[in-house]
Parts: structure tokens; C-alpha cells; sequence
């Protein structure tokens, strides 16, 4: 059975192939299908297990994402490993080379957000919205600007460190932040990007800093068309 999906597989990566040198090309072998970008960008902050995957990846079917990462591993992008006790569960993580893509999909992203056709207020997973803030921020409002800042998004927390206009980001429990953003990913990307007021989530903490914090993070411009 192994044998048979290595083949089928070997077989679709050849019908994928453009016969051309640019690296260019070559990435788009490597993530040029469907799901296969946003699946590696759920890995960016650190492991996760396949259900979640799943959960976040709103509209992918199981079989979608087996095969996804299934390429993806044999691609060298991605690999399976296991949780230490008690948890010992099987999870996926970015192995070091799928990690160095990350910035380039965050980049990505941000200048497709010009699109005029981009709707920002599609739902987004937690990672989505911690990337965008990590991809957003502006060095100039963040001047003078020294803080860690958790977010709660459900069971998933992060704690990001803003320092020399730059957003560091962790995934673990946020217990020693400065302030700390409480809601689910939609409703906290809107209050940041959105304009929506604060009140529509819970804040824990300096909450005069909280408001200074979700000014760092302009959109980009749109661009015009025609």
C-alpha cells in the first residue's frame, strides 16, 4: 500500500513539473497546489496536530490535507513527529527549510491584501491574524514602543514582543504579558485592523496600552485598477 502511494505520488509530481530552471518554477512545485501555502503558514509558530489543522483550515477536507501533507513532507517542507508524554500525540511541524518560506508567504500576503478583490473580513485562523500583525507592524509607530502583548484565542495562546519596531511572536501561554487580547481570531483582527472598538473583546491589563498597540499595524493602500 506505502509502495502504491509513493508511486501515485511520484507520478503527480512529475505531471507538476514546468521543465523550467527558474527557482521560481521550482517553488511553485513545491506549493503550488491548492491548500499548500496556507497549510505550511499554520506551521509557522510551532507543531500542530492534524485535527487542528483541519479546524483552522476552513473548507479543506480531510483527504486534501492528508495529501497536502503528504507532499509537503516528501518535499522536505514538513514532518511528523510525536508529542513527549503525557500527550504523545502525532503532530506536524516545519522542519528548518519549510520555516525559511514562512517570511515569504507572510510578504506574499501582504501584497495581495492591496487587491482591491481582497475581503478582510473572510474569517482568519490564529495564525493568520498573529503573521499579520508580525508582517504589518510599522517600525515608525512602534518607536519607543516596549512591550509583551498575549493574545487568548480559545485553548491557543501567544505572546508577542514588540522591541525596535519589530514583533516577536511565541506560542505559549500568555501569563506574563503587559496586556493581553482575549476574543476569537475574527473578532480581535477586527478591533486591530478593523477599526472595531475594543470593548468587543476582553482585555487583561494596561488597556491604555492596548489601545497604542493596535495602532502599529496599518493596512496596506489599496492599489488602483484601470
Amino acid at each position: 500500500m506505502q509502495l502504491q502511494k509513493l508511486t501515485k505520488a511520484r507520478g503527480n509530481e512529475e505531471k507538476r513539473r514546468f521543465d523550467d530552471a527558474c527557482g521560481l518554477a521550482h517553488a511553485m512545485e513545491l506549493l503550488g497546489e491548492r491548500w499548500a501555502m496556507l497549510v505550511l503558514r499554520e506551521l509557522a509558530y510551532g507543531s500542530r496536530r492534524f485535527s487542528d489543522l483541519k479546524h483552522d483550515l476552513q473548507g479543506i477536507s480531510a483527504n486534501v490535507l492528508t495529501q497536502r501533507l503528504t507532499e509537503l513532507e516528501a518535499r522536505g517542507l514538513v514532518r511528523k513527529t510525536k508529542l513527549p508524554p503525557p500527550a504523545a500525540v502525532q503532530v506536524y511541524e516545519a522542519t528548518r527549510w519549510g520555516l525559511e518560506a514562512v517570511p515569504v508567504i507572510a510578504s506574499l500576503g501582504k501584497w495581495a491584501a492591496r487587491s482591491p478583490l481582497h475581503n478582510p473580513e473572510l474569517r482568519m485562523s490564529h495564525v493568520s491574524v498573529v503573521m499579520s500583525l508580525q508582517t504589518l507592524i510599522s517600525a515608525e509607530r512602534a518607536k519607543g514602543f516596549d512591550a509583551r502583548v498575549g493574545f487568548r484565542f480559545g485553548d491557543t495562546s501567544y505572546v508577542t514582543t514588540v522591541h525596535d519596531g519589530a514583533l516577536d511572536v511565541e506560542r505559549r501561554d500568555a501569563d506574563d504579558c503587559d496586556v493581553t487580547f482575549i476574543g476569537s481570531p475574527s473578532e480581535i483582527a477586527a478591533v486591530i485592523h478593523g477599526g472595531a472598538p475594543i470593548e468587543m473583546i476582553k482585555v487583561e491589563g494596561d488597556l491604555e496600552l492596548a489601545e497604542r498597540f493596535r495602532t502599529l499595524f496599518p493596512l496596506p493602500e489599496k492599489v488602483a485598477v484601470g
